[in-house]
């Protein structure tokens, strides 16, 4: 059996273990919307996907009035919150962290989520026990600061050199360059391939199924 290159597997949330994107997107533009402020396009409000959401909203919609992005804030959470009980794992997702859990890995989720939203998502798909820490971005810095990534290896005595990042955002990736950690993209979230590509990693999965595939053979 081959050597472990990593000891420490951390996962984004949104993108690339839950399939919610396309509601993400729905509410920043539904936020938008309702305070008639210019709406996004699909690609502008998934490309904000991954940061804190304040950043997300300044992001999404740089020229406005700041005296909005509080209420960007408030509206995307009613419109969310409405939604977020509804939506899945990816396919394959629990069974992949299952086996990884299995083959000794430590596990854990660095995610633009707040910390009331997260604890909400993991236990509407029942899966909070399956990791040993979890970092949110009103706990620390926003991707693609490392300050989530250091935290966490501290946390659970990790070595970022044996750590391995996973998400669907360059944000994502960016932050793991900047702790001096792996990463692998999924090319199934927020972020196009071709974007991912413009961020070095060790591979880019086109499904869960492949992302599975590779940990088992390559992790």
């Amino acid at each position: 059996m081959a050597k472990k290159l990593f000891d420490f597997i951390v996962f984004d949330w949104d993108g690339t273990l839950m399939d919610s994107t396309v509601t993400i997107v729905k509410c920043i533009q539904a936020a938008a919307r309702d305070l008639q402020l210019p709406v996004p396009d699909d690609v502008a409000a998934a490309h904000v996907i991954g940061l804190a959401l304040a950043d997300a909203m300044q992001a999404v919609l740089p020229d406005v009035d700041p005296k909005f992005y509080p209420k960007m804030v408030e509206r995307y959470r009613y419109h969310y919150l409405v939604r977020d009980h509804e939506l899945p794992l990816f396919p394959g997702v629990r069974e992949m962290l299952t086996d990884l859990a299995h083959q000794g890995y430590f596990l854990a989720v660095a995610t633009g989520k707040s910390r009331v939203g997260l604890n909400r998502a993991m236990n509407s798909v029942n899966v909070l026990s399956m990791f040993d820490a979890t970092r949110c971005a009103d706990e620390t810095f926003s991707k693609p600061h490392p300050a989530m990534l250091q935290e966490l290896t501290r946390e659970l005595g990790q070595d970022m050199q044996r750590t391995l990042m996973i998400g669907d955002t360059t944000h994502d990736l960016l932050m793991a360059a900047n702790a001096g950690a792996s990463a692998v993209a999924v090319e199934y979230g927020a972020h196009d391939a071709n974007l991912l590509a413009t961020v070095p990693t060790l591979y880019s999965a086109k499904k869960v199924a492949d992302l599975h595939q590779w940990l088992s053979e390559n992790a």
